[in-house]
């Protein structure tokens, strides 16, 4: 039975003292009334440390990012070694933000993942389309092409270990978002694509995340088809109440 994950992604948003706070609701709400998923939150890099103890027993901490290489002269970079020392479980790797204002491509992505199976850390890997390929009808290439050029070189056992996470770019800040037939529409075909590649039991085993804008008043429509698996909230993440509402949508 796949895993149910709804996955906080915080972005560069909130002092030392707001994330503890806001890490300390969300662990409160979810104390109070446990969800039936996991409950992952990604803060920046130099919180990491401080929420792995916050969060305990609780919710599970990723990194937003990773760097490729393992250790050595790579200023500002932060290794999967580092994050594993740290508790850290998960880390989101290839986020549309990553690839559109960084430039990240595919073959850095494929390293990054490396990485992370190294450390037997998760990466919740983000793949989608931008508005362009969906209006030219060919967002259904464009992600079968990411994957083919990323998790897909690696074995079955190595994408086993892997969450996904759907993000539509065109609906990630721009209060757009995919409706749940357009959601499901591609979830379907991503999972497709990983049993093509790695058989039945590796697709249906696999969580695959919505990453567009979800929020507490789409999300029981999103979680309601039957391959989203969860999500990968961005905005509305920030707020403990709206970010509660959405985990306890995901059944």
């Amino acid at each position: 039975m796949r895993e149910k994950i709804v996955a906080a992604n915080w972005k560069m948003n909130k002092t030392l003292s707001e994330a503890i706070e806001l890490a300390q609701a969300i662990v409160f709400g979810l104390s109070k009334q446990p969800p039936s998923c996991k409950v992952v939150l990604a803060p920046p890099y130099i919180y990491l440390e401080r929420l792995v103890n916050e969060v305990q027993h609780v919710a599970f901490i990723s990194a937003q990012n990773c760097s490729n290489q393992t250790k050595g002269a790579f200023t500002g970079e932060v290794s999967t070694q580092m994050l594993a020392s740290l508790g850290v479980q998960y880390c989101i790797v290839g986020h549309s933000e990553r690839r559109t204002i960084y430039g990240e491509g595919n073959d850095l992505l494929k390293e990054k993942l490396q990485r992370c199976y190294e450390q037997n850390i998760t990466p919740i890997f983000c793949i989608g389309e931008l508005l362009e390929e969906r209006n030219n009808n060919t967002h259904f290439e464009v992600v079968a092409q990411q994957l083919e050029s990323t998790l897909f070189t690696y074995t079955a056992a190595e994408a086993a270990k892997t969450v996904l996470a759907y993000e539509p770019v065109w609906a990630i800040g721009t209060g757009l978002t995919a409706t749940p037939e357009q959601a499901q529409e591609m979830h379907a075909h991503i999972r497709k694509l990983v049993a093509a590649k790695f058989g039945t039991e590796v697709a249906e085993n696999i969580a695959i995340l919505y990453g567009g804008s979800c929020n507490a008043q789409n999300a029981a429509a999103l979680f309601a088809q039957p391959d989203i698996d969860g999500g990968l909230i961005g905005g509305a993440a920030l707020t403990a109440d709206d970010f509660l509402k959405i985990c306890h949508e995901l059944r």
